[in-house]
């Protein structure tokens, strides 16, 4: 993937690109230019990179709807947490603490589980989120000896993406 950061970087000069393994994000103000460049990078990947990129997991759009990446969307001035990734991990830890309960996982893993979704809602508008899920798993007092952590709350300003 280097490739690609290299041609988009230098080839196409694209100010602001974001990548994390193969999910990235353009930003721009000119809705044609994004078109454009998409399908550059799309003819790019495909040759050099014998790689294609999926039709439904591309969209432009303004940044005021926000940009879906890596389990967060990003607005103007914050960031929350995608729905479906707040559904994810609320199913998967409800599960972790059943097992918990049974005595099939440790303490220790629980909580390593616990503090992992914690430290997810630490980049994003996740206060509340993070004591309903203290409240739901019934970790809201100090079970492990204080090895909790309140999230703070992050902002981001972008401007209108594609992303893959």
């Amino acid at each position: 993937m280097n490739e690609l950061d290299q041609f988009i970087k230098h080839t196409l000069k694209v100010k602001h690109y974001f990548r994390y393994a193969d999910d990235f994000v353009l930003l721009g103000d000119n809705k044609n230019v994004l078109q454009r460049q998409l399908n550059i990078i799309d003819n790019f990947i495909k040759q050099e990179l014998s790689l294609v990129i999926h039709p439904n997991k591309v969209s432009i759009k303004k940044y005021t709807q926000g940009i879906d990446f890596l389990g967060y969307v990003v607005l103007p001035y914050h960031i929350v947490l995608r729905t479906k990734t707040r559904r994810r991990m609320f199913r998967k830890l409800t599960e972790k603490k059943r097992l918990w309960q049974m005595g099939e996982i440790t303490d220790e893993r629980f909580n390593q589980s616990l503090q992992s979704y914690l430290g997810m809602l630490k980049h994003c508008r996740g206060f509340g989120l993070a004591e309903k899920l203290r409240n739901e798993t019934g970790m809201n007092k100090s079970l492990f000896y204080g090895h909790f952590f309140i999230p703070t709350i992050s902002t981001g300003k972008l401007l209108t993406s594609f992303s893959r």
